[in-house]
């Protein structure tokens, strides 16, 4: 057992809601999670995985946030040797922009779900219900730390984005991405106010943030309150 704060690293931590749905039927279970929608540059990126239904959970494996690098790599590895069927889906900064973050995350979801190589009988889906991904799953909130299977694909789409903005920093360093992966640290907006945006920029996200250095603190709440409504009036209708 850990201690105060910390997961208990036994497979018997998991919940019982893959066990339940194997047990009724659903043999071949898809957990689908997904990478970098807080990101300042680069895709959203979503994994399905399926794993083999009479093994036992992975030791170590957890929620990717809670794992260092070291150990998200080592996992990666054997989390794909032990896999049934793995697909990966993605959408760029330009869909980000054009459809939204929500809209673009569930791209790319049912892109990683659309291109397993073998049918799932059900699927599982880290956080609240989505209903124009068109495909019939359950939502877990907090799945990525309830579920194996959503913990796993946490880890294959984490590991396969931070590579990606690594391999891009080669080509852009002056944003540190081999450090930050594309997320708004305080060096990364300092090189974007210096050097400017690059392509894989979301520009929808440096506009957020030049709204709120224009309008100052209390402006930019209302702003950015006004645009989750409209946002969220948006999907209701959607």
């Amino acid at each position: 057992m850990g201690g105060p704060g910390r997961r208990p690293k036994s497979w018997s931590r998991w919940s019982t809601i893959e066990r339940e749905l194997r047990t009724g039927g659903k043999t071949l279970i898809a957990g689908v999670d997904e990478v970098g929608r807080g990101s300042l540059a680069g895709p959203v990126v979503a994994c399905a995985i399926i794993m083999p239904p009479d093994a036992r959970a992975i030791r170590g494996v957890d929620d990717s946030k809670m794992l260092t690098r070291q150990k998200r790599e080592r996992l990666a590895e054997l989390i794909r040797s032990r896999a049934l069927a793995l697909a990966i889906g993605a959408a760029s900064s330009r869909e980000i922009d054009r459809l939204n973050i929500y809209h673009a995350t569930v791209l790319a979801m049912r892109r990683a779900l659309t291109r397993l190589p073998v049918p799932p009988d059900h699927v599982l889906i880290d956080g609240r219900e989505i209903r124009t991904l068109g495909i019939s799953h359950t939502a877990v909130v907090g799945g990525d730390g309830r579920c194996h299977s959503i913990a796993c694909a946490s880890i294959i789409a984490k590991v396969t984005r931070d590579r990606l903005m690594r391999a891009l920093a080669a080509r852009h360093p002056a944003y540190s991405w081999d450090h930050n992966v594309g997320y708004g640290t305080r060096t990364h907006w300092n090189a974007v106010e210096q050097s400017g945006a690059c392509p894989h920029h979301r520009r929808s996200f440096l506009v957020s943030r030049q709204l709120s250095l224009d309008l100052g603190d209390d402006e930019a709440v209302i702003c950015e309150a006004e645009g989750r409504a409209t946002s969220d009036a948006r999907r209701a209708t959607t």
